[in-house]
């Protein structure tokens, strides 16, 4: 497999949890419970790009290897493609965005996603997706679904139940379709060139619809391949009653 960098965007200002990277799980941050993770799989090097000294001097004090980016960045996206210009990466390094609320995400699942470039030449972005098994989440706006096609390359992404299921959806969504619809999983591999110029790209309609900012990258005419896990991950953390359930498994 194609060597690949692992990046792990990181800024304090989050609107439901403030200072998330630096809350404590066991004895060490989250951010550094997520380069752990990170640095576990395959990746030939693991990199924090954080906003703030402090997330620096944590990730310092753990032995993980961070830079500073500017504080002003609209997106992950945008923090990451100022990351690669900082560590000088070629147009066709591959990078795997891991989020840094992810202290349980599974090293092979980052393998895998970073492996979809090699095979898929066409595409220029990799994620991964996991089969939906509950009615709940198939309903629920916060969860994002993805269809692909025979070759595993998406078609979309909703924030609705797709594919609708003419018949079975008739009366309301109370079963589950076969095959099950599949979730989304928020990781992503690019080019390092790619990854650089996608914050120059025009936001696209369905993405200030949808609120999904890969559904950009499709607007231009750019593919995404999809690798389909049998597992779902493990929990992020988005609010502190995620917090306090993974605070328990450390």
């Amino acid at each position: 497999m194609t060597a690949f960098t692992v990046l792990i965007p990181a800024r304090l200002a989050s609107t439901r949890l403030p200072n998330k990277p630096l809350a404590a799980l066991g004895d060490a941050p989250m951010v550094v419970r997520v380069a752990q993770r990170a640095m576990q799989s395959q990746a030939s090097r693991t990199v924090v790009a954080c906003d703030s000294e402090q997330i620096m001097a944590a990730c310092a004090a753990h032995g993980v290897e961070a830079i500073l980016t500017r504080q002003d960045h609209a997106s992950g996206s945008d923090r990451l493609a100022e990351a690669c210009e900082l560590l000088g990466l070629d147009g066709n390094d591959v990078v795997v965005n891991v989020q840094g609320d992810e202290p349980l995400i599974a090293p092979p699942l980052i393998d895998a996603v970073a492996a979809l470039l090699d095979q898929h030449p066409e595409a220029s972005m990799g994620t991964a997706a996991h089969a939906i098994d509950n009615v709940d989440d198939l309903r629920s706006p916060n969860v994002v679904k993805v269809v692909a096609d025979a070759r595993g390359r998406a078609l979309y992404f909703s924030r609705a139940p797709i594919p609708w299921w003419r018949d079975g959806f008739a009366e309301g969504v109370t079963s589950l379709p076969q095959p099950a619809p599949l979730r989304h999983v928020g990781i992503y591999s690019y080019r390092a060139g790619f990854l650089r110029s996608f914050p120059a790209l025009p936001q696209a309609p369905i993405e200030q619809t949808e609120a999904l900012e890969q559904l950009r990258a499709m607007w231009h005419g750019h593919q995404i391949a999809v690798h389909v896990t049998e597992h779902a991950p493990g929990p992020g953390v988005d609010t502190a009653q995620d917090l306090e359930r993974v605070r328990k498994l450390f």
